[in-house]
């Protein structure tokens, strides 16, 4: 369990005597936050913000949350500022540290949820990946978010609604974030800096998430990654050792790409040494660094391959409007097509990369 990332700043910054637009940050998105924006002042007990990696909902949540808390407050901009910079003592900010939300953070939220807010009369408690938690911790979260306190209030966020978190999300008010256009990214880039050329393929290999796309906007070797992953279709030749060579060149575009990150992460670990050389390590929330460091770089890698293999289909997708048949392979670019899709599919239960990879030459080079 973690705090969240304080919001960028830019748009949050001034004195405190500033009023702040805490929804700023969140582009794209002007129903989702109108419905939110609305519902502050008269919020039912539960609400899932659902929509992919990137699209604004983490902010979206912490933005309703200060909101939320702001409605009748002695200092609401006090209260926002502290919200959105994860500071406030009355939201509550659980990010699975595993591979999904487990039993004891479940309990967790459970007697949160149940203690008095500190300063106001509402808490707010944010679950990040519900859609990743455990079948054990369904049913303890289900009693506690059908009919919470009067004074708490959740807000779950999720990519997607599995069967398994239907129960769950029956319970809430759901609230739908879309896809971030290319053309919504690109704008946002260019907008904070970033030249339009490199915007223009930041926003292209992101498709629609603008976290990775601003990640990916100082990345200077993301154009040599992309021409890798154009050049398979035309290497294969059906020879394993072929195959071998080639998933090797991709997964070292892959640790190239986790540069930037890495450079990120050990700052930040620098800090942390910092404020435990002066503080103490007690509270120093180390293990929620580390936790959170490792879900970056997971998210990072199967961000990586679906930028690749989403290149890939776009080569067996032109050769099937083309009606070229496949020139590189004996299969039909349908028929590769199906295989990458299936590949992409396999991406999210987290597989063996090289494995993973090694498959899909195999299958796509086959003479």
């Amino acid at each position: 369990m973690s705090l969240s990332e304080p919001l960028a700043e830019g748009p949050l910054a001034g004195s405190t005597d500033q009023a702040i637009d805490v929804w700023a940050p969140i582009v794209g998105q002007d129903e989702p936050v109108s419905r939110l924006r609305s519902a502050a002042e008269s919020p039912t007990h539960a609400y899932m913000l659902v929509g992919p990696p990137g699209v604004g909902t983490a902010q979206a949540a912490l933005a309703f949350a200060a909101e939320l808390l702001a409605v009748g407050a002695r200092d609401p901009e006090r209260v926002k500022r502290l919200t959105v910079k994860g500071a406030h003592p009355d939201v509550l900010v659980v990010e699975p540290e595993g591979a999904g939300i487990r039993v004891g953070e479940a309990q967790t939220i459970i007697r949160s949820a149940q203690i008095s807010p500190v300063e106001g009369r509402r808490k707010v408690i944010v679950v990040h990946g519900l859609e990743i938690i455990e079948e054990a911790a369904i049913g303890k979260l289900l009693k506690i978010i059908e009919e919470p306190p009067s004074s708490t209030i959740f807000i779950l966020l999720a990519t997607e609604v599995p069967p398994e978190i239907v129960t769950i999300a029956s319970r809430c008010l759901t609230v739908q974030f879309g896809p971030l256009s290319q053309f919504v990214v690109e704008a946002q880039l260019v907008g904070e800096g970033v030249s339009p050329k490199r915007a223009k393929l930041a926003a292209t290999a992101a498709s629609g998430d603008l976290d990775r796309a601003r990640l990916l906007s100082g990345d200077d070797a993301l154009v040599e990654r992309a021409e890798l992953w154009r050049s398979v279709p035309g290497r294969l030749n059906g020879r394993g050792a072929v195959v071998a060579e080639l998933v090797s060149q991709l997964r070292e575009g892959m640790d190239a790409a986790a540069e930037p990150l890495e450079v990120r992460h050990a700052g930040e670990l620098e800090e942390l040494a910092a404020r435990v050389e002066a503080l103490g390590e007690r509270g120093s929330g180390r293990s929620d660094l580390v936790a959170r460091q490792k879900r970056e770089v997971r998210k990072l890698r199967t961000d990586e391959l679906q930028f690749g293999l989403a290149t890939l289909a776009r080569h067996y997708r032109n050769e099937l409007v083309a009606g070229d048949g496949s020139r590189e392979s004996r299969h039909h670019p349908q028929q590769c097509l199906d295989y990458i899709r299936a590949t992409t599919e396999a991406v999210v239960r987290n597989p063996n990369e090289a494995l993973l990879l090694q498959s899909l030459l195999l299958r796509l080079g086959a003479r």
